[in-house]
């Protein structure tokens, strides 16, 4: 998977239309059994290898416990997934279980493609419930938290150490701090490697400057919860961030927006800090093959509770509201969410466990990056702004907007005046359509 998996999206028209002939086709018909008489149910997700490795293990162990359920396991990349997901549930065909992302969970669940699971037997007593709401809408609970992410930077302390310069204090330093440091990085890198890479490509980082500044993303009636001129300011400090050479020229940037997670300037050693999602951490570790450090946002105070983060939902676990065999899904879903054997098999994958039971007695387990981004999450949960409103559907081609907008202020082909304007009318239209 791409080092921007989480953010590359498929247009909400095609999501829209191929759910809605999904709507009409036949009903579910008789439960799916195998030649065995097992019940037989299909679960698909997206990930990397390691990914298939882990879930697949949580597959067995739910076999193991329930020897009457066969799963069927369906995988790939981001990049084919949504479109395989909106065919298949076209054709009345979607998995019974599937992963499910919060851009586009509202537009599957809009529609009724997705089982209301608050009226199945999944138990939520132990998730965290800030993060339970994400997966909540009018149409039910049609979404159980797979894991736990929060919006960090992640450093490299060899680049930082081969520069001669100090690790930031992420409970002190300012946006103003952020831009300095990286730039020393930049000048007294021996090996070439920048202090940052931009955060044009990821719309997490817009969410943390627009919350800094007592907005959000969107509202809770679904629209659009702030204006160009916010927008216009985080395009206008990405700008200064390029002419004080914290970050890499405009072509640099968006070859690293197209690099694999183990070939990013993360890994590689060609950036100081970078903008990820907590869970990416232990393989990003992995691929650089040094510790690496999660760092809070720069705030506008340099005061950490100022930093406005949130508790994400980094996936879903879903049902195809037409499953044949809804029971045994939700019965998976429950596993997934609530065992210690699933716990144990996914450990850090998807994120933090969101059961606060499975999360203390797999920790103990855990590698130490995974223990990491534990200890990261805990310790921001006195410094969380407020939950953020959901996605409304249009959402998934939020991130696709941002980017090409960012890209026109960086190539210097647009002010970030015009830029965000045109922007936003483009979001809104989104939403609107």
């Amino acid at each position: 998977m791409s080092r921007r998996g989480f953010h590359r999206m498929l247009g909400g028209a095609a999501v829209a239309t191929t759910v809605s002939l999904a709507l009409a086709a036949c009903g579910s018909g008789a439960p799916a059994t195998n030649a065995d008489g097992q019940v037989e149910i299909r679960f698909s997700w997206w990930g990397s290898d390691t990914r298939v490795k882990v879930t697949t293990a949580a597959i067995a162990a739910f076999e193991k416990e329930n020897p009457g359920i066969k799963v069927k396991a369906e995988y790939g990349d981001w990049s084919g997934y949504w479109d395989k997901l909106a065919t298949q549930t076209a054709g009345n065909d979607a998995p019974d279980v599937l992963q499910m992302d919060e851009k586009y969970i509202s537009e599957y669940s809009s529609r009724g493609a997705l089982l209301d699971l608050s009226k199945q037997t999944v138990d939520t007593t132990n998730l965290v419930a800030d993060v339970l709401k994400a997966g909540e809408s009018s149409d039910g609970l049609t979404g159980i938290p797979a894991g736990i992410n929060a919006a960090t930077i992640i450093a490299n302390p060899k680049v930082f150490k081969d520069a001669g310069v100090e690790l930031p204090d992420d409970k002190t330093w300012t946006w103003e701090d952020y831009k300095r440091i990286a730039a020393e990085v930049t000048a007294k890198s021996k090996d070439g490697a920048f202090g940052s890479t931009a955060y044009s490509g990821d719309q997490a980082s817009l969410c943390v400057w627009l919350r800094q500044r007592d907005k959000e993303f969107y509202t809770p009636e679904g629209g659009l919860g702030f204006v160009p001129e916010d927008m216009s300011g985080w395009l206008a400090f990405l700008l200064e961030l390029m002419e004080a050479k914290s970050i890499p020229p405009a072509s640099q940037v968006i070859e690293e927006q197209a690099s694999p997670l183990d070939q990013s300037s993360t890994a590689t050693g060609k950036a100081a800090m970078s903008f990820w999602w907590s869970n990416q951490l232990p393989a990003l570790e992995s691929a650089a093959g040094s510790e690496l450090v999660i760092l809070n946002y720069p705030t506008l105070t340099g005061q950490a509770a100022d930093a406005k983060l949130w508790y994400k939902a980094s996936q879903f676990w879903s049902a195809s509201s037409r499953s044949k065999n809804s029971e045994a899904a939700a019965k998976l879903i429950d596993f997934l969410a609530n065992s210690t054997a699933a716990g144990e098999a996914l450990l850090g994958d998807r994120g933090v466990p969101v059961s606060t039971v499975v999360r203390a007695e797999v920790a103990p387990k855990m590698k130490p990056a995974d223990v990491r981004v534990i200890e990261f999450i805990d310790g921001i949960k006195d410094q969380l702004g407020p939950v953020p409103p959901g996605v409304p559907q249009g959402g998934g081609a939020m991130e696709d907007i941002i980017k090409r907008y960012a890209s026109e202020v960086l190539f210097k082909r647009q002010t970030p005046a015009e830029a965000a304007g045109k922007a936003v009318e483009e979001m809104t239209a989104a939403i609107a359509n």
